[in-house]
């Protein structure tokens, strides 16, 4: 069995980071292979790993906890395509509503997509109440047109 990968955090400690935080700081930082100066978010293989087994593998401190903050990267669902694999072995994560702009100010620095994880297989899956946030970076040069 695999040993927990709890955090070394103070008594108390709390993360609790902002769109613009995750993106503008963590996301950058981990992209660029930089330091990040209190290493609290775990790298994990999204889709090797249920969402009910994220708990265990992302506490951070000793606090019960309903979020959970991780590193993963994107798998292609075929080798030269550009679409996504999100599968795991008991279901899927699919996208739903529209991604969000996340901003330092005004400058656009990364986009939000929201998922729901579906037990079973497309497009017969079951939907569930896990929610994830996958953020990516942008740029005002690559993002969304801006409604006028």
């Amino acid at each position: 069995m695999m040993e927990s990968m709890e955090s070394c955090v103070p008594p108390g400690f709390r993360f609790h980071p902002t769109d613009e935080e995750l993106v503008g700081y963590y996301l950058r930082k981990k992209v660029a292979s930089q330091k990040i100066d209190l290493d609290v978010i775990r790298e994990i293989d999204l889709y090797r790993i249920e969402p009910w087994d994220l708990q265990e593998r992302c506490r951070i401190g000793y606090e019960e906890q309903n979020e959970w903050y991780f590193f993963s990267h994107k798998d292609k669902k075929y080798p030269t395509g550009t679409r996504t694999n999100r599968a795991t072995m008991a279901g899927f994560w699919k996208a739903t509503g529209r991604d969000k702009a996340v901003y330092d100010k005004t400058k656009l620095i990364g986009m939000r997509k929201t998922l729901v994880f579906y037990k079973g297989r497309a497009p017969n899956g079951q939907k569930t109440d896990w929610i994830m946030h996958e953020y990516r970076l942008e740029s005002d040069e690559n993002g969304p047109p801006q409604a006028s």
